[in-house]
């Protein structure tokens, strides 16, 4: 009798953990908001996206394996799928976490710019991808990616093929992009610095924001006066690390935006930032 009372004990205990999990995972698939989340992966790039959809998008990795503490901590612990991995160029602080991405997450589909870069962690990364077979997409014109449930992916640059050649400076190469969702829009420049915001500028592109991920992790080459006066965002995120040996960000960069009146945050100071959007009003967590 002890025996199949423990038993029921155990099944009813299964079937509420169960139900826990399943009305957990509706909540958070169910979810209308989109959110942002500038991940603290120290001097580099690391961006998840968790779309209105319900995708999980990732915009670089950062420099190490620190990457996948973040996502961890970020994303629910049965949820291994990233639907779209973004490398904007090819830079170790950017790709180098991406490596045990591909090896600990399902990639279903990645854009990059396809740029001649000979560093090792890149290369490493793109054997990983051609041996798994991801759906490898070039980047090489505007476009605009519909992520649905209200949100879009505005690609705004590079606007020209660099698949196969060799860049000056990959810096230069950056994809760009602008997330839209209802009313609120995010920029996100990569690297990319002056020459490409003159550019985008140039041709009239798109660039007004609400939030702004600042170019180049704060460098005194990114964030022209005459870029910052086109996007006018009301915040802006640094995602840079602590002492570093860059001077990132510049006290110059820092001013212009003050003088703006940007809110500005910073992830060697606020450590992971989360931007929460309903499509009208966007919440830094």
């Amino acid at each position: 009798m002890i025996a199949r009372f423990y038993k029921i004990l155990l099944i009813l205990g299964i079937v509420v953990c169960i139900a826990a999990i399943f009305l957990f995972w509706l909540t958070y698939s169910q979810s209308k908001n989109l959110e942002v989340d500038f991940l603290d992966v120290g001097q580099g790039d690391a961006i998840l996206i968790k779309a209105s959809g319900g995708q999980n998008i990732l915009v670089d990795g950062g420099p190490d394996k620190i990457i996948l503490k973040r996502l961890a901590e970020n994303l629910p612990w049965w949820d291994k799928q990233i639907d779209l991995m973004i490398l904007t160029h090819a830079h170790d602080d950017h790709v180098t976490g991406l490596i045990d991405v591909l090896k600990r997450y399902r990639v279903k589909k990645i854009l990059y710019t396809g740029a001649v870069h000979n560093a090792p962690n890149y290369l490493n990364w793109l054997k990983i991808v051609r041996d798994k077979k991801i759906a490898l997409t070039i980047i090489d014109k505007e476009q605009t990616i519909n992520l649905g449930a209200g949100a879009n992916l505005e690609i705004l640059y590079p606007d020209e093929s660099f698949l196969d050649k060799t860049v000056d400076d990959l810096n230069q190469s950056s994809i760009i992009f602008r997330l839209v969702y209802g009313r609120n829009k995010f920029l996100l420049t990569g690297d990319a610095g002056e020459q490409v915001e003159k550019k985008l500028i140039a041709r009239g592109a798109a660039l007004s924001a609400d939030l702004l991920k600042v170019g180049h992790h704060g460098s005194q080459y990114s964030s022209s006066q005459e870029f910052l006066e086109k996007v006018r965002p009301k915040m802006a995120v640094v995602e840079v690390g602590k002492n570093n040996d860059f001077g990132h960000p510049h006290l110059r960069i820092i001013k212009r935006l003050e003088r703006l009146g940007v809110e500005i945050f910073r992830t060697d100071l606020n450590g992971t930032i989360k931007a929460v959007s309903d499509g009208v009003n966007i919440k830094i967590n």
